[in-house]
C-alpha cells in the first residue's frame, strides 16, 4: 500500500500551518500566540478533513510557531503551547496520520561558517522539540545537506560532525537528496554514518541522478529506513514547464507517477507529493477531494 501526503496547507478548506509574521512584529506576545494557536488549529483541522478522505500524511510548516529559534522570540512556546501540540500529535495517531516538517534550505548545519551552523542546529532543535511534544514514533524531520563548497568531503565531515552530538535532532532526522549538489547515492553514504533514514526525491533524481536509476536510488534509501523501523518516505513532484528546472508544477504528470510506481515495484511506502495543488494534486492520484 502507498500513502499520499502534501505539504503544509488545504486549498479546499482552506486552513494552513505556516502563517507567520515579519520579525518587527515578534515583540508582539500577544500576536504570536494567536498566530501560533491559529497554526495548531489549522492543523487540525487539516489532519480531521484527511483522515476523512483516506490521506495518511501530512507536512506541517516550518513556521508553525514563527521564529521560535529566534533570540528575541517574546514567551517560553513550549510551556504555552505544549498541551495543544500534545493533542494535535495525539489526535494524528488516533487518526492513523503521519507529520513532518521540512526545514528550509538555509538552514545548513554543514556549513563551513560557524554561525550559520550553530543557528541551523538551533532551528532544528526547535524542530525537534515540537516533534517531541506531538510525540509518535514515526515524525520526519526532512533535511537536504547544503553546500559542498568545492570540496564535498570535507562538507559531509562537517555535517556528520555537526549533528552527531544532537540525538534529539537524530531522531527525527532524514536527509534528502537535492536537484544540483547530493545525489541519492551520497546522501545515503551520509545517513548510514549518522544512523538515521534517506529520501529519495524522484523529481530531484531524475535531474541528479548521479549513475543511478530510480529504481537503484530506491533500492540504496529504501532500507535505511530499517534504521528507525518505520515506513519509508518518499518525494514526489513534476516540472513546471513553464519555469525553470527544479519549479515544482501544480499537479503531477502521469508519467512521473507511474514511474515512481514501476520503480518501486510494489514496494510499501509513505510519497509525500510536493506539488503546488497540494492536496488538489493527489486528486488525478485517486484521491477523492470532494
Amino acid at each position: 500500500m502507498i500513502r499520499l501526503g502534501y505539504p503544509t496547507q488545504n486549498l479546499t478548506i482552506p486552513a494552513s500551518t505556516n502563517r507567520t509574521l515579519r520579525l518587527a512584529s515578534l515583540a508582539d506576545a500577544g500576536k504570536v500566540r494567536d498566530l501560533v494557536r491559529e497554526n495548531i488549529t489549522g492543523l487540525k483541522t487539516i489532519l480531521r478533513w484527511n483522515a476523512e478522505r483516506g490521506i495518511g500524511l501530512f507536512r506541517m510548516g516550518q513556521a508553525l510557531i514563527p521564529f521560535a529559534s529566534h533570540p528575541a522570540f517574546p514567551y517560553d512556546w513550549e510551556a504555552v503551547h505544549g498541551d495543544d501540540l500534545r493533542e494535535a500529535g495525539e489526535l494524528a495517531r488516533t487518526l492513523g496520520i503521519r507529520l513532518s516538517m521540512h526545514p528550509g534550505q538555509y538552514i545548513n548545519p554543514g556549513s563551513p561558517k560557524p554561525e550559520v551552523a550553530e543557528r541551523s542546529l538551533t532551528e532544528l532543535r526547535y524542530v525537534a522539540s515540537v516533534f517531541g511534544l506531538l510525540g509518535g514514533p514515526d515524525g520526519v524531520i526532512v533535511l537536504h545537506m547544503g553546500g559542498a563548497y568545492a570540496d564535498r568531503p570535507a562538507s559531509a565531515a562537517r555535517f556528520v560532525d555537526a549533528l552527531g552530538p544532537e540525538p534529539q535532532i537524530l531522531r527525527y532526522l532524514a536527509l534528502e537528496n537535492d536537484e544540483r549538489v547530493w545525489t541519492v547515492a551520497e546522501i545515503v553514504q551520509t545517513a548510514r554514518t549518522l544512523g538515521i533514514p534517506a529520501i529519495t526525491d524522484s523529481f530531484h533524481h531524475d535531474l541528479n541522478p548521479g549513475d543511478l536509476t530510480l529504481k537503484e536510488a530506491l533500492d540504496l534509501s529504501l532500507p535505511t529506513w530499517d534504521f528507525r523501523g518505520v515506513r519509508p518516505k518518499l518525494h514526489l513532484s513534476s516540472q513546471d514547464p513553464a519555469k525553470q528546472p527544479g519549479a515544482h508544477a501544480y499537479y503531477v504528470e502521469s508519467r512521473d507517477w507511474h514511474a515512481l510506481l514501476t520503480a518501486l515495484g510494489g514496494r510499501e511506502t509513505d510519497v509525500m507529493v510536493e506539488a503546488k495543488g497540494k492536496e488538489q494534486a493527489l486528486a488525478p492520484m485517486g484521491v477523492e477531494i470532494g
